[in-house]
C-alpha cells in the first residue's frame, strides 16, 4: 500500500517546531570543516553541485499505478545508493497521471507521468556519492518503455559561476 510516511532514519529528523529559523544553520556560521563537506563532486577535473538527469520514457507501462510508482521511486533510490528521506505522490483524475517526488539527503527524484499517452517525465538531482545512473535501469525495468531518452546536466559546476 502507498506510503506517504518520512522514513525512521537519522537523515529524517526535524528541528522543534519551537526553534524557529535561529536554528537552522547559517553559511556564515559553518566551520571550514563544515564547508569542505559540501558534497560537491571531482570527476573528469571538473568540481561541480551534482548530476542532473532529465529522462523521458515513451511507450511505457503501468505508469497509472501508484504502487508500482512508489516500488521503482524506492528501488532507484537503493540502486543509486542515496538516501532516501520521504516520498509524496499524487494521483490525478480523470486521467489517472501521477506528480510527485523522493526528497533525498542528496536531492530529489521526480516524476510526472500521461498514462494516455505512455509518457513518463523523470528528474533526478543528486550530489556526493550518489549514482544517478544506476536509476535509469530501474525505470526502465519498472515500465517497459519502448524507447527512452537520458540528458545529463552537471550542476554547479565551480568557475563557472
Amino acid at each position: 500500500m502507498y506510503n506517504d510516511a518520512l522514513l525512521d532514519t537519522p537523515a529524517a529528523a526535524t528541528l522543534p517546531e519551537t526553534a524557529g529559523a535561529a536554528a537552522w544553520p547559517q553559511h556564515h556560521n559553518l566551520s571550514a570543516e563544515q564547508l569542505a563537506n559540501d558534497h560537491f563532486i571531482q570527476r573528469d577535473g571538473i568540481t561541480f553541485a551534482g548530476t542532473h538527469l532529465i529522462i523521458d520514457l515513451w511507450g511505457a507501462d503501468g505508469l497509472e499505478e501508484l504502487e508500482r510508482m512508489e516500488r521503482a521511486l524506492r528501488d532507484c533510490v537503493a540502486a543509486a545508493r542515496a538516501t532516501l528521506l520521504h516520498i509524496h505522490l499524487h494521483h490525478f483524475t480523470p486521467s489517472y497521471g501521477i506528480s510527485g517526488v523522493a526528497v533525498l539527503a542528496e536531492s530529489h527524484i521526480s516524476v510526472h507521468t500521461w498514462p494516455e499517452r505512455n509518457y513518463a517525465a523523470f528528474d533526478i538531482f543528486m550530489c556526493g556519492d550518489a549514482q544517478p545512473h544506476k536509476a535509469v535501469a530501474v525505470l526502465e525495468a519498472a515500465f517497459a518503455p519502448t524507447r527512452s531518452k537520458v540528458t545529463e546536466i552537471r550542476r554547479g559546476v565551480v568557475g563557472h559561476e
